[in-house]
């Protein structure tokens, strides 16, 4: 039921954003809700009355946005490993229900592409089995309880890439998850060390989209120490700019043209200084490898690439947009980890883009690659 109605007219050269409140849940799947959650944090917000749902349009048109970077864990998963559910970062991490739900309708998201990050990639075979079991089950059963507002990455135990490759097909194909969600490197090793290669034919051959998000550069956790919690700070984007530069340079991408790959994060560091990579064996010629011999310029596979819009500031985002396109732009919250409380408006008011623009990177790209109705 329509309660109300609010135009808001933006900064000069933006178009007026729509947001229309709605119930969010009836009583019957505040119910639903609350059991499905199956935690403190689902009951307590299943308790609270029906949160107003946030609705977004653009030039007069409705936009179902759709945000590709948000985070769950799975405690049974968790305590396998002996982790606790209380030491994870970002609140309600562990809940995928009512709780959450409030969450997006309150920040104007309609759809959530839940992704694990992979606290499994130096665990035995067994053990990363049946993590890795045991998250697709649940994300195929929170994607079935609210079909209308999450889809989700499978997580696969890449350390064992043949393993990795059975698991995709199996969560894709039987689960009805939509791609993968890896870290920047696995357990010290490059993504394009070509023991990988069967997992990337794998995501190219199903057509699936591939989510990377760092695991911090623990290589530097020495220089990371001190204020400032600089391993996620610079660790991050520094480990996503790694992975996705071996990519490039090492012909991965060459190898698998039609890999589609979306990075957390605006692609960490590499969009924004992206032109030195064309220069580098120019300058150093002998650092580069003459047997891999790229088909592009280094620059050109970032407009074959996907990116999320975390990058905080309209300048930020209208410089990612300008190296790689706004068609490789895709919602990202970081959610529950509170980076970004206002990823419409950030989209919004960002001066420049034109109505199409902004309704494809709200959500109109990642319903495609996602394969979203």
């Amino acid at each position: 039921m329509i309660e109300g109605r609010q135009e808001v007219n933006n900064a000069a050269g933006t178009p007026a954003i729509v947001f229309t409140d709605c119930n969010m849940l009836d009583a019957a799947a505040e119910q639903q809700a609350m059991a499905a959650a199956g935690s403190a944090d689902g009951a307590a917000a299943a308790a609270q009355p029906a949160t107003k749902r946030r609705e977004v349009s653009v030039g007069g048109k409705r936009v179902k946005t759709i945000d590709v970077h948000a985070h769950c864990v799975i405690p049974e998963a968790l305590a396998l490993q002996g982790k606790r559910i209380e030491d994870q970062r970002g609140p309600g991490i562990g809940e995928v229900g009512a709780r959450r739900i409030a969450e997006m309708d309150e920040q104007g998201i309609d759809i959530e592409a839940l992704s694990i990050n992979p606290h499994w990639y130096k665990t035995e075979r067994d053990l990363a089995a049946e993590i890795v079991r045991i998250n697709n089950e649940r994300l195929a059963e929170y994607c079935a309880t609210y079909p209308e507002r999450f889809v989700a990455f499978a997580s696969v135990a890449l350390q064992f890439p043949e393993l990795a490759v059975e698991q995709l097909e199996h969560a894709v194909k039987k689960q009805g998850l939509r791609g993968a969600a890896v870290g920047a490197s696995c357990a010290g090793d490059e993504f394009s060390d070509p023991k990988f290669h069967p997992f990337w034919a794998k995501c190219q051959e199903l057509g699936v989209l591939v989510f990377i998000h760092p695991q911090s550069t623990p290589e530097l956790n020495k220089r990371f120490k001190g204020n400032g919690w600089l391993s996620n700070t610079i660790g991050n984007p520094l480990d996503t700019t790694i992975c996705l530069s071996h990519l490039i340079f090492d012909g991965t991408l060459d190898r698998f043209p039609k890999l589609k790959i979306c990075s957390a994060h605006g692609g960490g560091y590499l969009p924004s200084y992206a032109p030195r990579s064309d220069n580098a064996c120019r300058v150093g010629p002998e650092m580069c490898n003459p047997a891999i011999g790229l088909k592009k310029k280094p620059t050109e596979y970032l407009r074959d690439m996907y990116f999320d819009t975390l990058v905080f500031t309209s300048e930020a985002l209208r410089h990612l947009a300008a190296e790689v396109g706004t068609s490789q732009l895709v919602v990202g919250t970081d959610h529950p980890i509170p980076w970004n409380q206002n990823p419409v408006d950030h989209i919004m008011n960002t001066p420049g883009f034109t109505d199409e623009e902004r309704i494809a990177m709200l959500g109109g790209t990642a319903a495609k690659l996602l394969g979203i109705s």
